[in-house]
């Protein structure tokens, strides 16, 4: 296998999407990537279309020499052209000489990006080199490479702030690159800090002043990496460079998604194989996953949130025509639009609401009891917005005219019992009537709430055999404000699966076992609904 034969779909190299989150997104802290999770995430950004994926410093570390080993062996890259990453020969060295330099042409990349330094300050104390030297050091590794066949970027570190403090400098080292034979010179603003305006003005002055390719590599220190990218491609940069979900160091780097979403909806650039805009939502979710992260909720076009619509107001306008609050139809970037019914819904929110879930929800009374119940519930501490099953539940019980339960409850029990050893034991028994049986179920568990899951499965699994396909996920508990003096008031957030898809359900109670009892009974009737059962079945 090889890695420079893009395969069937070949992006036009007027203008690049360069991703990097195996190298600097892997930086991030709390990321630590396997050879394995580099091989799967790179798969994933070759799906999704990406131009060149930067693999990594091959002769660096172990990992990444054995991750360019494993890509060539075991990856057929359909779309990306896989980059090592190194650094420019060492001063007064040979390049020929240089172990890393050797180890970027071992690697069998058919790209190399070099970082080059092209500060002057940084160069006299970080490389402890003259700026003279320095220029020989971009052009000998630059030509070597060339001369072997390879590709070359050439990232110019910190070069906003050394354009700031040496404009002529930090230029000398664009054009070395460049006429040495770089493809692209990539100007990176390495400590994050730079702003949109500021970053339009020199990348333009460095398009009209060198003749080189230019590129952009943004920190996003300033929050700002997305927009500087673009400031620079409409300055005249037509190389991105960006990482998955903007992961990287400090607090990351340019979003690759929102950063490609805006180049093929906003710019109408055609950056991305044919349909494969569509399949960024999952991608994104996927390589979260992989580095074991919650996916961002409020990421632009990616996010669960980016398209949810919780005022009233915005309902009403949602219901006319969803383009009054939506830039974009959230099916282009493989979203979905979700309606949130809280304590600020009216009307329109549950109508659309309920459109979602598939109800048609034409009687107005029907509908205003339904606004007045979210609003009573929410204003005793339960919350529908995160809550989607519960709040089905709900309006089913409002459609029908009363409960849709498979099991109605006569007791619970909890007990903890702890021992002089330090050991602690957890206990349950329910009592309850299923399809007109009286069921007394116990269960032990590593909590009260776990024990009493135990005993309520224990006690319904002869009757429903579906429950076994039904696991609970995730369990979060939030203690309200008080009203008098140190009461408190307790929410329960349950999330369940049933290995195809997952919801949530909410209790609220004085006591957490109470709370965590509503939920589990929302948890399990919805999951006996999805089964396909009705009650009374």
């Amino acid at each position: 296998m090889t890695t420079d034969d893009p395969g069937p779909w070949e992006p036009a190299d007027a203008f690049h999407v360069f991703d990097t989150t195996l190298r600097d997104g892997a930086q991030r802290e709390g990321i630590n990537l396997t050879v394995g999770d580099k091989l799967t995430i790179a798969r994933h950004l070759d799906e999704f279309g990406v131009g060149f994926i930067e693999g990594g410093w091959p002769g660096a570390n172990p990992r990444d020499t054995e991750f360019f080993r494993r890509a060539r062996e075991e990856i057929d890259f359909r779309n990306a052209r896989l980059v090592a990453f190194g650094a420019t020969r060492r001063a007064g060295t040979d390049v020929a000489d240089d172990p890393q330099v050797r180890a970027l042409l071992d690697s069998g990349a058919s790209v190399v990006t070099l970082v080059a330094k092209s500060h002057e300050r940084h160069v006299r104390l970080a490389l402890r080199t003259t700026p003279e030297e320095n220029l020989a050091m971009v052009r000998d590794t630059v030509a070597h490479l060339r001369a072997h066949g390879r590709r070359v970027f050439v990232d110019c570190e910190h070069f906003f702030d050394g354009y700031a403090a040496d404009p002529g400098y930090a230029l000398d080292v664009v054009r070395a690159a460049h006429g040495a034979g770089a493809d692209v010179v990539v100007l990176c603003d390495t400590n994050g800090g730079m702003l949109p305006a500021r970053i339009g003005a020199v990348v333009g002055d460095v398009v009209a002043g060198t003749g080189a390719r230019i590129g952009i590599h943004a920190q996003d220190d300033t929050g700002c990496a997305v927009a500087n990218t673009l400031a620079a491609v409409d300055a005249g940069a037509t190389h991105v460079q960006c990482t998955a979900n903007g992961y990287g160091e400090r607090v990351g780097n340019a979003n690759l998604f929102p950063v490609v979403a805006a180049l093929e909806l906003k710019y109408d650039r055609r950056v991305l194989p044919p349909g494969a805009l569509a399949e960024m939502t999952r991608i994104s979710h996927a390589i979260a996953e992989v580095v074991n992260l919650t996916p961002a909720t409020h990421q632009p076009y990616v996010g669960i949130s980016a398209f949810a619509h919780k005022a009233g107001l915005h309902a009403s306008a949602i219901k006319v025509d969803p383009d009054l609050y939506q830039h974009i139809d959230p099916e282009l970037v493989g979203n979905s639009m979700r309606m949130l019914v809280s304590d600020m819904a009216g009307r329109a929110s549950v109508e659309l609401k309920g459109r979602e879930l598939g109800y048609d929800l034409d009687d107005r009374d029907l509908v205003g009891r339904i606004v007045e119940r979210v609003k009573e519930r929410e204003q005793r501490g339960f919350t529908y917005e995160a809550a989607d099953a519960s709040f089905e539940l709900l309006l089913r019980e409002a459609v029908h005219g009363g409960p849709q339960r498979f099991f109605r409850l006569e007791s619970w029990r909890a007990i903890t019992d702890q021992r002089a050893d330090g050991s602690v034991d957890n206990e349950a028994t329910v009592r309850l009537w299923a399809k007109g049986e009286r069921v007394l179920a116990s269960g032990e568990g590593n909590g009260p709430v776990n024990a009493l899951d135990r005993a309520l499965r224990s006690g319904l699994e002869r009757t429903f055999p579906q429950l076994a396909r039904i696991q609970l996920l995730d369990y979060k508990v939030r203690i309200l404000e008080g009203r008098h003096g140190t009461q408190s008031t307790t929410r329960v957030l349950i999330t369940t699966g049933d290995g195809t898809a997952e919801w949530s359900t909410v209790g609220v109670a004085d006591n957490v076992i109470a709370a965590s009892w509503q939920a589990l009974d929302d948890a399990y009737t919805y999951g006996l609904l999805r089964a396909g059962l009705r009650p009374g079945d």
